[in-house]
C-alpha cells in the first residue's frame, strides 16, 4: 500500500509515510508504527476512513506469548455509524444506571453504578419500531490494569469514568442485538484489560475474562423467597411490573433460570369492575318517597 487515495469514506490522498505521521501525532499518539499499519490495513479491508478513527489500538496481555500485544478493534462509534447507514436505525435511549456501589478492587476503592441499561431501536416493515435492550453489569465489564502483574484493579479510564465506560459497553451490546449483521465483534471499550488466549494456530477468539474478577453473587434461596413475597405484592398492586422486578433482582445477584421464570410469571391483580351506571334502584326509591309524601 504505497498511497491512500480519496475514497467515498473520505480518506485523505496521502502517501503511507505521510498518513502514518499524521495518525501517530494526532489520533494514535505514542502508538508504534507497526500498530498504526495494522489500523490502515483494517480500514483498507473494511473500506473505512482512518482519519475518522473507526478503530482503536488496544494493548492486551497475550497469555501464550507472555507479553503485551497491540490488537486493532472497532469502537462503539463505528457500530453507531454502521447502524445509521443501514437506513433502519431509529435511535437509542439515554443510558440508565443502577444504584452506586463502593468496592475495593485490587487495593483500589472505587464507586461505580452496578449496571447500565441502553435500548437500541430498529425500524422494521410496516412502520414498526422494535426495541432491543442490553443490561450490562459494571463488575463484569470493567477493564483491569492487567499485564503480567494480573492486578484486578480498574485501569485509569475506568477509574476516572466509571459511568461513561459502562455506558459504551451497554450501547455496543444493544447495537449488536439490534443489528447482528453489521455488529458482531466485541468493541475496544469491552475488551480493554482482557487477556488474549490464542489457540494452537494463533487464532484469537474471545479473550478470557480475568479469573480473579469478582462475580455477581448468586441469590440465596431463602433470601429470594423472602423478597419474592414482597415483589408479588408490588406487582399485584400495579406498583411494579414483572420486568421491573427482574431488572431490580439482577442488580443484587445472579438468578437461576427457575427464579427468573418465577418473577416473569408475576401478574398484576385484575382491576375491580367500575360501579354500575344503572340508577333504576335509586329512581324507584325516589318515586316511592314522592308517593308517600302525596
Amino acid at each position: 500500500m504505497n498511497a491512500l487515495t480519496k475514497t467515498e469514506g473520505g480518506a485523505l490522498a496521502l502517501s503511507e509515510p505521510e498518513l502514518l505521521e499524521v495518525l501517530q501525532s494526532s489520533l494514535y499518539p505514542g502508538a508504534a508504527s507497526a500498530s498504526i499499519r495494522m489500523v490502515l490495513g483494517y480500514c483498507k479491508a473494511a473500506g473505512l476512513d482512518p482519519m475518522q478513527k473507526p478503530v482503536h489500538i488496544v494493548p492486551m496481555w497475550d497469555s501464550k506469548a507472555g507479553q503485551m500485544r497491540d490488537v486493532v478493534m472497532p469502537g462503539v462509534n463505528l457500530y453507531r455509524t454502521q447502524a445509521a447507514r443501514s437506513g433502519q436505525f431509529a435511535g437509542m435511549s439515554e443510558p440508565e444506571f443502577g444504584p452506586d456501589k463502593t468496592q475495593t478492587l485490587g487495593g483500589v476503592e472505587i464507586t461505580f453504578p452496578e449496571w447500565c441499561k441502553v435500548t437500541a431501536r430498529r425500524a422494521l416493515a410496516n412502520g414498526i419500531v422494535a426495541e432491543f435492550t442490553a443490561l450490562e453489569y459494571w463488575i463484569e465489564n470493567y477493564a483491569v490494569k492487567g499485564g503480567k502483574e494480573k492486578s484486578i484493579a480498574p485501569n485509569a479510564m475506568w477509574t476516572k469514568r466509571p459511568r461513561g465506560q459502562i455506558a459504551k459497553c451497554a450501547s455496543a451490546q444493544a447495537l449488536r442485538i439490534a443489528f447482528p449483521e453489521i455488529a458482531s465483534q466485541a468493541t475496544a471499550e469491552e475488551m480493554e484489560g482482557k487477556t488474549l488466549q490464542p489457540d494452537a494456530d494463533g487464532v484469537i477468539d474471545m479473550p478470557a475474562q480475568q479469573s480473579q474478577r469478582p462475580a455477581v453473587p448468586q441469590w440465596p434461596a431463602d433470601a429470594f423467597a423472602a423478597q419474592f413475597a414482597r415483589w408479588s405484592k408490588a406487582v399485584e398492586a400495579g406498583i411494579k411490573t414483572a420486568a421491573d422486578i427482574l431488572t431490580l433482582a439482577k442488580t443484587k445477584g445472579t438468578l437461576s433460570a427457575e427464579q427468573e421464570a418465577q418473577i416473569l410469571a408475576l401478574k398484576a391483580k385484575p382491576a375491580e369492575p367500575p360501579p354500575s351506571d344503572d340508577h333504576s334502584d335509586f329512581v324507584a326509591d325516589m318515586n316511592a318517597a314522592e308517593g308517600a309524601a302525596q
